[in-house]
């Protein structure tokens, strides 16, 4: 079956995670600073069962030589597109490609907003933060298909992560793990999802 929708996750499939910035930023070993943290606090942060203040003191306060404004504002500065991806996202626009996003982020999903204006290529449809569900759980997919009122095996999901992609597969989706813009670009002319380009070296023939 041909996906009628795209569903793409966005950390490390459409921008960069400026997460792995973190060492740098704190001058510090991250697995060593978080050791005795509960694992559990970014996943709530991300579903807004805490708030960003919250999630901060609960990982660094009184770790750090850094606030939460100090934070926000090198996620801010580390925001920027994955190579390639912006054309494609611009390719994909063209040719009507319906397009959404299922994410696991928490409100600073708006600085990406604001950095980089990603919706002028899709909506912020499926983001955990309003979803309160984070992928792989198997209603992150089940509930993006409902809300757009198209079976699980109209969609084709995309993300950086092998898990996410298999609890895709797991509910009846289409799947493709993101390993660059290119790769993702010939998987999606190869479903019959992006058509060929006059000159695209992914045509066939």
């Amino acid at each position: 079956m041909t996906p009628t929708v795209l569903l793409l996750d966005v950390m490390d499939t459409l921008v960069r995670d400026p997460f792995w910035d973190l060492p740098s930023f704190f001058g510090a070993d991250l697995r060593a600073l978080l050791a005795d943290r509960d694992p559990e606090d970014w996943p709530r942060f991300e579903r807004a069962e805490i708030d960003e203040a919250t999630f901060f003191d609960r990982c660094f306060a009184g770790r750090v030589d850094k606030d939460l404004d100090d934070l926000k504002a090198m996620f801010r500065r580390e925001y920027r597109w994955i190579d390639g991806i912006e054309a494609l996202l611009t390719d994909l626009r063209a040719a009507d490609v319906a397009m959404h996003t299922l994410s696991n982020y928490p409100v600073w999903y708006r600085m990406i907003e604001d950095v980089l204006g990603l919706s002028r290529y899709l909506p912020w449809t499926f983001v955990s933060h309003h979803t309160g569900v984070r992928k792989p759980h198997p209603e992150a997919f089940l509930g993006a298909a409902r809300a757009l009122a198209v079976d699980p095996g109209e969609c084709l999901f995309v993300d950086d992560r092998g898990h996410n992609c298999k609890g895709a597969v797991a509910v009846g989706m289409q799947a493709v793990k993101f390993e660059g813009a290119d790769g993702l670009r010939a998987d999606l002319v190869r479903l019959g999802v992006l058509p060929v380009r006059s000159g695209d070296p992914h045509k066939s023939g």
